[in-house]
This record gives structure tokens, C-alpha cells and sequence, in this order.
């Protein structure tokens, strides 16, 4: 008996092992996710085993900024016992930009399941916009909308900027699946409707600084009624502007006597939640007109803005009627008109100088579109016009080089603007003629210098060579000294010698004396005083030597 008790309580341990040991029979919740829609918190998660009494709950803990430390597990209030796989904890959370982290198990009344694991979240970042309230009337063949905010009327809210909300709206014919997308603001008109036409719609609150797109609205449908045809109401409202300068135009169906008021409204209002109705004002210039345009130039402000207009007509019975409205964004809608050129020439250069459009009194147009200058030139023949050529500028001063001289130049300019991809119409054409080349006379001036100077080094070397031939001619055939006659004479014999003298010598006349006392006169004989260098001629500058010839002359003379 004994042994078997002692049989019975070992089986008895080794059944309960598993337990003692923290060990279950439970699996745990799996695919843990967290859904955020506004302020809205709901935790799902999947279980696979099929048990009917398994239960589930939940545990949280979150931490402050920069906090590091682990909190202490808390229980999440709403998700405590729950038979189903999803839970509301929206009670739970009021802080949305700080860490939570959120585990769930199994449970029955024997057994619990581990832990799931930890889903860990900052609500801000995954939490979506939920749809907005619409509001909807139809009146007059056009469809009024009242669009309010997700969290209105909420005093914990997600979203506390309720400006940074921007709406598109889908709308279609009920009897039709074609679509139509479009913005519009939290209160608006939809115009261009069909008339007795049922038309369903949804609004999608969007954040676009933080590229967040909502939920779609409920789908609302509502039926057009038709538009009561009014002759006083001004049609075809549109805007011209030109250089920011603005002008209003419309269209008159009434045949009697009428006048306008020209009414405009700031465009952030329309921004707001709220009736702006109040908050439009009459264009200074533009009350009690008869025309059918006006000049609303003064109230453009500011150019990062935008506005909007409408014509209200009265007759003479103070009846009145309202156009349809018309946005003016100032920097899209004006239009930029051509500059003005003027063009100049030089000796190489072709100068364009540009007026920016508007004159350069306009401030905003020259800061805010950032202009730039395209500039086509050509040359204009009697011919044809050869092909043009495009130069790109910044500044309103421009310059065209490798000119053709004696040609004629046309130039136009356009205004453009890269950042607005806006340009205007070109100028007028303004054309010029170039100047003749004035290099040219200086070439031919330089040319025939350097051919005189030429001509002339070329000329005094053959005068110089002629001179040196004439010189050495003249000296042979013409010397310029000459022999003594008495040695030309001399024994009736012809002197021969290299060199012949032609020029006379000084003579002189001498008598010699005989014993006899008779007196003979000689002829005059001619000696030179220079010697020649191997002709034997006397030098006279010895007086001695000339006597001693003189002497053996005479001696054979006499002989």
C-alpha cells in the first residue's frame, strides 16, 4: 500500500513539473499593431489557438524626453480582459510626442500565456487624420460646402493647428463614375453644375507641410437646383494685367441704366473656419462705376498674397445681383510686356541697352521675377534676312562683337522669367549700321610708308653705287694730275706711266748765264710737287734736286 501511494505521488510530481517550472500550455498573441486615426488608439493583434475561454490584456509603459531609464509596467486601461482580438485604449494616451511601448499575452482562469513582444511607438508619427465633418446646401444651381476640421469641437486634439488642413474634394454624378478632383476651402462655392442633377461627393483633410494625407469623408449626395436667369448680373469676369498693372473686365446683359461696384477679399480669409461674408470691401475707384472695367491696381499690396473679386450690378430700382468670383494671384496672373531697346555701334562693338518692362520705377516686377534678357541679332541685306543669333543676359546692358563693317545690324529683345516660366512679347526691332573699317586707310597709309621707305634705302644704295663707280671711271680716265712738260717733251718721246696727270702745276721760269753772257730763255717745264708712287717724278719741295735735273738737261741740250 505504501509503494503504491509513493507510485501515485511521483506521477503526481512529474505532471506538475511543467507548471513548477513556468512552463504553459498558451501561446501568445502575435502580429501586435497599433492604429492611431486623430486621437483615437485601438491595439489588434492575431491568435491562432481555438480555445473559447482564452482572454487577453494588456500592459504599457511610456518614458519622458531624454528619459532613459524603463519605467514600471502599467496596466492599459480598455484592454483588460478582453475576449475579442482588439481593444480601444484611447483613454490611455495623452502624450503623443514620447515613447510607448505596449505588450499583450493570453490568459485563462488556469493558465497564462509569455508576453508578447513589445510594439513600440510615438503616437504622433503613426497616427493618421481622420475624415472632416461636410456640410452641404443647395441653392441657386450651385452646391455650398462646409467643410469642419477632424478633431472640432475636441478638447484633446492630435492636431492642434487646425490652418494647416487643406481640403480636396472628389465629386461625381450619381448616375455617372467619373470623377472630379479638386481643392477647395472650409467654406466654398461649386459652380458649373448641371441643373436638377443629384451629385455625391467626399472630403480628404490633407497636412501638406508634413506630406499627411486623411481619411475620405463619408460619401454625401445632394441635387442641383436650376439657376434663376438674372439679366442684371455681370458675366465673363476676368482679369488683364499687365506689368502689375490690373484691370477688371466683365460683361453687361442689362439693357438699362446700371451701375458697378467692384468688391474684393483677402485670399487668406477663405483660409479660415468661419463666415467671411462681412469681410469684402469696395475697390477704391471702382464704386458706382458705369463702365465695364476698372483698374484695381492700388489694392495689390503685396505680391505673396492673393485676392479675390467680384462686380456687384444695381439698377435704378437698387436691385442688385453678383458675378461669379475670380482669384487674382499677382505674380501668376500678370503678364510681362516688352522691354524697350535702344542700340549703339562702335569701332568693333554693337552696344544694346534695355529699359526692363514697366520702366525701372517697378519695383516689384524687376525684384520678384528675376528677369533675364534673350537677345536676337541679325544682319538685315537688302536680300534677305541671314539666319539670327540668340545671346542670353542678365543685366540690361549687352554688347555684340565681330561685326561686319558697312552692315546692317537688327536687334529685338524678350523679357523672360525662369522661376515664374513667364516671357514677353519681343520689342520692336531697332536696327543699325556699322561703320567702314577703319584699319583699313590705316593699312594702306602704313603699306605706302613702308614702300617709300623702301623705295628710298633702295635708291640711295644704287645712287651710292653709281657715285663709287663714277669716282673710280673719272680717276682712270680723267686723273687730275699731270706729267712735267719737260719730262712729257723730253727727247720728243712721249712719257708713258700708269697714271696720266691732267692738272697744271705752278712753273717756273729760270736763265742760265754762259760764259758767252748770252741769255737763253727756256721753255717753262713743269714739274709737280708731288711725287707719284713709282712714276719717277721729283718732289719740287727740294730745290736741289730740281736744279740738278735742270742742269743734265740743259748740258745735253747744248751738247
Amino acid at each position: 500500500m505504501a509503494g503504491l501511494l509513493a507510485g501515485l505521488l511521483s506521477c503526481l510530481l512529474v505532471a506538475l513539473a511543467p507548471r513548477c517550472a513556468g512552463q504553459t500550455n498558451l501561446k501568445s498573441p502575435q502580429d501586435i499593431q497599433v492604429y492611431v486615426v486623430n486621437t483615437n488608439f485601438t491595439l489588434r493583434w492575431n491568435y491562432t489557438e481555438d480555445d473559447t475561454h482564452v482572454m487577453f490584456s494588456a500592459q504599457y509603459r511610456w518614458f519622458e524626453d531624454f528619459e532613459t531609464n524603463e519605467r514600471e509596467w502599467e496596466e492599459l486601461p480598455g484592454c483588460q480582459n478582453v475576449t475579442c482580438t482588439e481593444c480601444d485604449f484611447s483613454s490611455a494616451i495623452t502624450e503623443y510626442y514620447v515613447k510607448h511601448h505596449v505588450r499583450l499575452r493570453a490568459e485563462t482562469r488556469e493558465d497564462k500565456s509569455p508576453w508578447s513582444s513589445v510594439f513600440e511607438m510615438i503616437p504622433y508619427y503613426i497616427a493618421k487624420i481622420g475624415p472632416p465633418e461636410v456640410e452641404l446646401q443647395s441653392t441657386n444651381g450651385v452646391i455650398k460646402i462646409k467643410v469642419s476640421p477632424p478633431e472640432a469641437n475636441r478638447v484633446q486634439k492630435m492636431w492642434i493647428d487646425d490652418l494647416s488642413f487643406k481640403y480636396n474634394l472628389v465629386i461625381w454624378e450619381n448616375s455617372s463614375n467619373a470623377e472630379f478632383r479638386r481643392s477647395i476651402f472650409p467654406t466654398d462655392t461649386i459652380n458649373d453644375l448641371a441643373p436638377e442633377t443629384t451629385y455625391c461627393l467626399k472630403v480628404q483633410a490633407t497636412r501638406p507641410l508634413d506630406s499627411q494625407e486623411g481619411l475620405f469623408s463619408p460619401t454625401h449626395c445632394i441635387k442641383t437646383t436650376r439657376k434663376a436667369k438674372d439679366l442684371l448680373c455681370p458675366t465673363n469676369v476676368s482679369v488683364l494685367a499687365l506689368n502689375m498693372v490690373f484691370h477688371l473686365h466683365w460683361n453687361s446683359q442689362y439693357n438699362q441704366r446700371v451701375s458697378y461696384t467692384v468688391q474684393y477679399l483677402l485670399g487668406y480669409l477663405k483660409t479660415l473656419h468661419g463666415d467671411y461674408s462681412a469681410k469684402w470691401h469696395h475697390v477704391p475707384g471702382c464704386e458706382n462705376v458705369t463702365d465695364t472695367k476698372c483698374n484695381f491696381t492700388s489694392i495689390i499690396t503685396t505680391t505673396f498674397g492673393f485676392y479675390y473679386l467680384r462686380v456687384q450690378a444695381m439698377n435704378e430700382y437698387n436691385r442688385s445681383c453678383l458675378s461669379n468670383e475670380v482669384k487674382v494671384d499677382p505674380l501668376i496672373t500678370n503678364e510681362i510686356g516688352p522691354p524697350v531697346v535702344k542700340v549703339d555701334v562702335s569701332d568693333v562693338l554693337l552696344h544694346i541697352q534695355i529699359s526692363p518692362p514697366g520702366g525701372s520705377e517697378n519695383k516689384a516686377l524687376r525684384d520678384h521675377y528675376d528677369l533675364s534678357y534673350r537677345v536676337l541679332y541679325w544682319k538685315n541685306s537688302s536680300n534677305n534676312e541671314e539666319e539670327m543669333k540668340i545671346k542670353v543676359i542678365k543685366q540690361t546692358i549687352g554688347t555684340v562683337s565681330d561685326l561686319t563693317p558697312l552692315t546692317l545690324y537688327c536687334v529685338k529683345v524678350q523679357a523672360f522669367s525662369e522661376a515664374y516660366n513667364k516671357s514677353s512679347h519681343f520689342s520692336k526691332d531697332e536696327c543699325i549700321r556699322t561703320p567702314g573699317d577703319k584699319r583699313l586707310p590705316l593699312i594702306i597709309l602704313a603699306t605706302f610708308v613702308s614702300a617709300l621707305i623702301a623705295v628710298l634705302v633702295v635708291a640711295a644704295l644704287i645712287i651710292f653705287v653709281l657715285y663709287q663707280a663714277y669716282n673710280q671711271i673719272k680717276y682712270v680716265f680723267f686723273p687730275s694730275c699731270h706729267l712735267p712738260s719737260n719730262i712729257e717733251d723730253l727727247g720728243g718721246q712721249p712719257f708713258s706711266s700708269l697714271y696720266l696727270i691732267t692738272t697744271e702745276e705752278r712753273t717756273e721760269n729760270f736763265y742760265i748765264i754762259t760764259e758767252e753772257t748770252n741769255q737763253i730763255d727756256f721753255k717753262d717745264y713743269k714739274y709737280s710737287k708731288q711725287s707719284s708712287r713709282d712714276s719717277g717724278n721729283y718732289s719740287n719741295d727740294d730745290d736741289t734736286s730740281g736744279s740738278k735735273v735742270s742742269e743734265e738737261v740743259l748740258e745735253k741740250e747744248i751738247v
